[in-house]
């Protein structure tokens, strides 16, 4: 296995300077393929409106990569809707989408959603918390997708810094997903960024695939992806540097918490672990606990939903 790891590697691991923007322009030009950029959104006023205008400037007006860019807003409190729209997306809300079926919380739902407010061969999700964005974490993910007809789906990898400690972020993937995916998935051990939320594949792909609805979206969709493709179709571009908003402890474990469950679920569908986490909290007097669900639900694959097939026939 490792040695099928390391030829993977060498095959599928590219760095964004390997396909020059206007090789890409030319495979886009050549193949006819759309580009859908989505950026699922909530509360990120402060950070949205600059990725929008970053790829509108770079990828829309400079070079024709992207045809279209929509965020997804999940029930914002703040002004994101306001902030994307005045950047030059189409803003579209959650609750919006395929109305008939109750939303839930989580990343996943929206990512799933988003698949009816879309229409590119290529659909690329950014996430809408980063700071000092590139147009490259678009172009590079997107890239081998228009020249590479064997690629069904990449992930961008970058270094992730905790404050002013270089490669001290991503702490849920080091202590959860990673020895999950050594374990379990030994062929996925290859990803730097197992559960990176920038990534691209093919709506062909996407629609046939479940969505958990929360934090486990990217493990789930990583082991359904090898499982359906093969470890071929996938492949992995380095961007750089990623800088966003890092969540506190807690918060990490109820993702951790997700991950798990959306492994175990793919590992044993008929075993089914306590889907709720207990954590505790310092009050005067002691520590108080609370419980928090996991989150349980997937949504079936796109291509089961009637209303999708039905736009597909339009």
């Amino acid at each position: 296995m490792l040695e099928e790891v390391e030829r993977w590697l060498s095959t599928r691991s590219w760095s964004v300077a390997d396909r020059p923007l206007h090789k890409i322009l030319a495979a886009k030009r050549a193949t006819g393929q759309t580009v859908s950029v989505v950026l699922p959104a909530l509360n990120e006023e402060e950070t949205v409106g600059d990725i929008v205008a970053v790829i509108r400037h770079d990828l829309m007006r400079q070079a024709p990569l992207v045809d279209e860019i929509v965020v997804v807003d999940s029930g914002s409190t703040d002004r994101t809707s306001e902030v994307a729209a005045a950047a030059g997306a189409r803003v579209v809300h959650r609750d919006e989408i395929l109305p008939r079926l109750p939303a839930v919380p989580g990343k996943g739902e929206v990512l799933w959603r988003s698949l009816l407010v879309t229409s590119g061969d290529i659909v690329c999700f950014v996430d809408a918390d980063l700071r000092d964005f590139s147009s490259d974490f678009v172009s590079g993910i997107v890239g081998p997708l228009l020249t590479d007809p064997d690629v069904d789906l990449v992930k961008a990898m970058y270094d992730r810094p905790l404050g002013s400690a270089a490669g001290q972020g991503g702490r849920v993937t080091e202590l959860m997903a990673r020895p999950l995916l050594n374990m379990h998935w030994p062929q996925l051990a290859g990803f730097v960024q197992p559960l990176g939320g920038e990534y691209a594949a093919r709506r062909s792909l996407l629609e046939q695939l479940p969505f958990p609805v929360g934090y486990g979206v990217e493990l789930g969709m990583l082991v359904d992806a090898l499982h359906l493709v093969g470890l071929d179709a996938l492949a992995q571009v380095d961007v750089g540097v990623r800088k966003h908003r890092h969540q506190d402890g807690q918060a990490l474990g109820r993702m951790a918490a997700a991950i798990y469950r959306t492994a175990q679920l793919r590992l044993a569908r008929g075993h089914l672990v306590r889907p709720s986490l207990t954590q505790f909290e310092r009050v005067e007097g002691g520590f108080e606990p609370r419980t928090y669900s996991v989150d349980t639900e997937e949504r079936p694959p796109m291509v089961e939903i009637a209303e999708y097939a039905a736009r597909r026939v339009a």
